[in-house]
């Protein structure tokens, strides 16, 4: 069927043509010299770090941090090129992890970790990450990663943000450049940004199960949406993706072997949300989606289909900034048709499902000591081929991928705050996790068919985050 009107194009293709214009730009800007980046936040808006996030660290947003990257990132305290500001910000993130019992073979994320009690050099990041212009800003992370021991593009998000009145409300409309769905959700539920907020590489995460919104195109796609926000309420998202070739993902230094495949052209990111900024405390509502179909196999033409829908919601309590209070929780729902997984022998069924459901809770006290509690349950249709087992600690029982628990943490963040030692350079949190499960991979007892029970995964995992 033709168009309506003479020269129409779908939305999609005019956000692919947009993508591929800001790609150029990225490639621009990566080889421009230091004189034309901007100022790490902080520095930018002369705000500390406690103004933004929770905790006075962390992924966790304020209200204000929130708008602060609707709107692109940009917002100044009118000082640029000023008191000796930078354009660059850093990470290290150091670690101990002991999980309950030995695994059955060293983690298979390092070839020079023990089979438990290891001490880890996790990451170490740099970030370009503020305002380019007086539209435009980015978060841009390149990280270097201790255990697997490469260099990669992490996390992406480059914005274009304006601010107008419609019907006499203020409104935000913004595009964003990114390379994970989620990363530009400004909400603190999404699972790029849910707790927790680190965590072992040498352990066992929360299962061997996970959705495709929850990390499965993580770094490997680059997308474009458009978002607004109308009147400090409401929140609403659209976008696109495209995976990367094998050749650019080496050259973002992902590598080859992990390809995910290639990225069906109907791909369709999308988020509504309802915000509220009460002053003394704060929440959101909303759901999101990602409906994608995946070629695993390049050279083979079968698909599998992915649809994930999620609902979420958070609540702030903010008071003074003295005693600060949040819970945050999500549950997506991902129906999938195996077309691909069935043809390769990988999968017994064409049609199946995962569930997740995460819940947390937090306490933090002037901003320096937190305490959080966390609750995940994964659940899904069993699937023998898909779930398998006979492979040591990534073994499936019975073919289920149903895996739960909890996390508790506790941690102490000295600096961040406007008195502090350092200010705005110096963060620093220190902190205690431990994840203890009630199932793990479809089982509570012997899980793997050796005798291993899935409290024998429960993780202590200290470690020691500092950004400058």
């Amino acid at each position: 069927m033709k168009p309506l009107i003479s020269g129409w194009k779908s939305p999609l293709s005019a956000l692919r043509r947009t993508g591929s214009t800001l790609l150029a730009i990225l490639g621009l800007l990566a080889a421009a010299p230091a004189a034309h980046a901007v100022p790490s936040f902080a520095r930018q808006t002369g705000a500390d770090c406690a103004a933004c996030h929770v905790g006075a660290f962390g992924p966790q947003l304020t209200p204000y941090g929130i708008k602060f990257k609707l709107g692109g990132y940009t917002e100044t305290d009118g000082k640029d090129g000023k008191d000796g500001k930078v354009p660059l910000s850093a990470m290290l993130v150091g670690s101990y992890t002991q999980t309950k019992k030995n695994q059955s073979d060293r983690p298979p994320a390092s070839d020079t970790a023990s089979v438990n009690k290891n001490l880890a050099f996790d990451e170490a990041s740099l970030f370009l990450a503020g305002r380019l212009s007086e539209k435009i800003g980015a978060f841009i992370q390149a990280t270097y990663d201790g255990v697997g021991r490469s260099t990669a593009l992490d996390q992406m998000d480059i914005r274009a943000a304006h601010t107008f009145e419609l019907a006499g409300k203020e409104t935000i409309i913004g595009l964003s450049l990114n390379n994970n769905p989620g990363v530009q959700d400004p909400f603190n539920t999404m699972p790029v940004w849910g707790f927790p907020y680190t965590a072992s590489a040498l352990a066992f995460g929360m299962g061997g199960a996970g959705t495709m919104i929850n990390g499965g195109l993580e770094q490997r796609v680059t997308g474009l949406s458009a978002y607004t926000f109308w009147n400090n309420l409401l929140y609403a998202e659209v976008g696109t993706y495209r995976s990367l070739s094998p050749t650019m993902q080496s050259k973002f230094g992902l590598g080859r072997a992990d390809d995910i495949g290639r990225l069906g052209g109907g791909t369709v990111y999308w988020r509504l949300a309802a915000f509220q900024d009460l002053k003394k405390q704060a929440f959101n509502v909303g759901v999101f989606g990602l409906n994608t179909s995946l070629q695993p196999d390049r050279s083979a033409p079968e698909r599998n289909k992915f649809n994930d829908l999620g609902v979420d919601a958070s609540y702030q309590f903010l008071g003074t900034r003295k005693h600060v209070a949040t819970v945050n929780t999500s549950f997506i729902r991902e129906r999938q048709t195996r077309d691909a997984w069935l043809a390769a022998g990988d999968a017994d069924n064409r049609k199946g499902h995962l569930n997740e459901f995460k819940l947390n809770g937090s306490y933090h006290y002037d901003q320096t000591w937190g305490a959080t509690v966390g609750r995940f349950l994964t659940s899904g249709t069993a699937d023998g081929s898909l779930y398998a087992s006979g492979n040591g600690d990534a073994s499936f029982a019975k073919g289920s991928p149903n895996s739960s628990g909890y996390i508790l943490q506790a941690d102490w963040t000295p600096w961040g705050k406007e008195a502090s030692w350092g200010a705005p350079w110096a963060n620093l949190r220190l902190g205690a996790q431990y994840t203890m499960f009630t199932k793990f991979n479809g089982a509570k007892t012997n899980y793997d068919g050796n005798g291993r029970d899935a409290k024998d995964n429960n993780t202590l995992f200290l470690f020691g985050w500092v950004s400058f």
